[in-house]
């Protein structure tokens, strides 16, 4: 029996903690610096000495691209806020709505910018959450992506005296359930379109080469995606590397340059997807639903269609939901 005085302890619960990357908290300059000084610091995304790099982020990079990186943000802003933001904010409430009869409690953070992996963390523990997944909803694994979001989460565990069970989800490039929701999700698109495309591109993120060469396996998983991906969909593809920052050699080929060499070459209609985010954000939306249809048409093509993320459609939930049954298996009854 317990003594009057024990405090009160939430029944036992399990947790699912999805994490994406961030976004800033609104579509200002101000708010765009707080942003990328966060992000740009982050030692897994700049692998860079602090003497060298925060010189150059502190006395150049934060007082020139903020304005630039705003005016983008405000072109793809929605009224419930960041694309990004939004709808991972609205994939958990699906989720949580699919695990509820399974006593799971599915929340959302962002590595960068809020809602805060500390806070979100602290939230579900003071729920009873005494067994959690980590989510970074990444479906190709690099240090830059997963690796940091975990990082976050331990740093929290660090500092907590009674720590909760954890375990990591797992990169999912080659699952058979993210390939199928990917096809259905790119075919279902293309049929919306009133042209058939000749080219079909895929583009990921981009990351400095040396991260291969240090043996990080995110090429790799890309690559395989891609190749799953044109099976199942009985087409060839073409895989292209987004987003270079810096002056240092990338992935490549790079998105805007084979646009435009595309183009170039008499290619006239192509459709573009972006297998590598769970959510549309900044990089699909600006980058290449704007201006890399810029880069395509001012370089000869005629048609051009970007194709959505999975985002919190049926297909992507399902999916996800598929993935994180199986990594709560023998914490949850089996489906």
């Amino acid at each position: 029996m317990k003594p009057a005085d024990h405090p009160i302890v939430p029944a036992p619960k399990i947790g699912v903690l999805l994490i994406n990357l961030g976004t800033p908290d609104d579509a200002s300059p101000k708010a765009v610096r707080r942003y990328l000084g966060e992000f740009l610091s982050d030692k897994r995304v700049v692998e860079i000495p602090d003497l060298l790099w925060q010189p150059i982020l502190r006395g150049i990079i934060l007082n020139t691209r903020p304005k630039k990186s705003a005016h983008a943000y405000a072109q793809v802003w929605r009224e419930d806020g960041s694309p990004l933001a939004a709808i991972t904010r609205a994939q958990a409430v699906a989720l949580a709505e699919r695990l509820a009869g399974d006593g799971v409690i599915v929340d959302h953070a962002m590595r960068y910018g809020s809602p805060a992996i500390p806070d979100r963390l602290a939230a579900m523990k003071a729920a009873g959450c005494e067994r959690i997944l980590i989510a970074p909803l990444y479906p190709h694994y690099c240090a830059a992506t997963t690796a940091t979001a975990n990082d976050a989460a331990f740093a929290v565990l660090a500092g907590m005296r009674w720590q909760p069970a954890i375990r990591t989800f797992p990169p999912y490039y080659d699952d058979p359930a993210y390939i199928t929701a990917l096809k259905e999700s790119i075919e279902a698109s293309l049929a919306t379109l009133d042209f058939a495309p000749e080219t079909l591109i895929l583009s990921f993120h981009g990351m400095p080469q040396r991260t291969l060469e240090l043996g990080d396996p995110y090429h790799c998983h890309c690559q395989k995606t891609a190749r799953l991906l044109g099976e199942a969909l009985g087409r060839e593809v073409t895989v292209t590397f987004q987003s270079r920052f810096g002056r240092a050699k990338w992935l490549e080929p790079p998105t805007d340059k084979t646009l435009a060499a595309l183009a170039e070459s008499g290619i006239r209609d192509i459709a573009i997807v972006a297998p590598g985010f769970s959510a549309d954000c900044l990089e699909t939306l600006e980058e290449l639903a704007i201006r890399g249809k810029e880069s395509f048409l001012d370089a000869g093509g005629q048609r051009f269609a970007y194709l959505p993320c999975l985002n919190d459609g049926a297909t992507g939930i399902a999916m996800i939901e598929t993935l994180l049954r199986r990594e709560l298996a023998g914490w949850i009854a089996a489906p």
